[in-house]
């Protein structure tokens, strides 16, 4: 279900469901010419606003330098995206705080899950982390794995990776402030569909659901953001 309002944002209303299959998407150029996106969400204008977003980068692309009010989250899906802080391949995951500055580039091209505006308050950390060298750690559920990627106890978000055994049984989530899940690898399912690959769903606080994964898969998923983003309904 993709929604769009009045004001050309698009999935702005938090109070509704949203399921986007990035797989079927068509790539959109970005004002650079050599950087591409299928936007996900979008509240705001449309270069400044609030965006969840895959972002390609072709090989040689870059952007001049500029500043991430409101912060900035990546997650390196393939190749290896560049800034003058370093070079980060796929699997690093990236926490650029409020006031965070820089040039980012890319020499071999580089597919990138990436949330501009999302990180208001001071007092957030800059964050690298090189998913590849974590362990997997037992979550408090039996069949699911998960590596923090985020957590401050001055703020409400968390961002895990989890990795979940076939037919891993979950029974009944409740989001209590909202979730959104990326699917990484495999398929998961519940009530409502299949979501493959590439999947992204943004749940609203206080739904529920029950999925579940016949082949096992790994999901990006943040839980207690979706309350705090901006909200624009039809």
């Amino acid at each position: 279900m993709t929604t769009q309002n009045r004001s050309d944002s698009y999935n702005g209303d938090m109070s509704r469901r949203v399921e986007m299959h990035t797989a079927a998407m068509d790539w959109q150029a970005s004002p650079s010419g050599t950087v591409w996106r299928k936007r996900l969400h979008r509240v705001g204008p449309a270069e400044s606003g609030q965006v969840t977003s895959i972002v390609r980068y072709d090989k040689s692309s870059k952007f001049p330098a500029h500043p991430h009010p409101d912060g900035e989250e990546i997650l390196v899906l393939e190749g290896v995206f560049s800034d003058e802080h370093g070079n980060w391949p796929a699997g690093t995951y990236l926490l650029h705080p409020e006031g965070f500055t820089h040039a980012p580039f890319s020499e071999q091209g580089c597919i990138l899950f990436v949330k501009l505006r999302q990180y208001s308050g001071e007092g957030r950390s800059y964050v690298t982390v090189d998913t590849n060298a974590m362990a997997w750690e037992q979550s408090v559920v039996q069949g699911i794995e998960q590596k923090t990627l985020y957590r401050d106890p001055n703020f409400q978000d968390s961002t895990e990776l989890e990795r979940w055994a076939a037919g891993v049984d979950v029974g009944t989530l409740s989001y209590a402030g909202g979730v959104e899940i990326f699917v990484l690898q495999g398929e998961i399912e519940d009530e409502r569909g299949r979501y493959q690959q590439g999947a992204w769903l943004r749940l609203p606080p206080g739904d529920q659901h029950r999925p579940g994964s016949a082949n096992g898969c790994e999901l990006y998923i943040k839980r207690d953001a979706v309350a705090s983003l901006l909200s624009e309904s039809v």
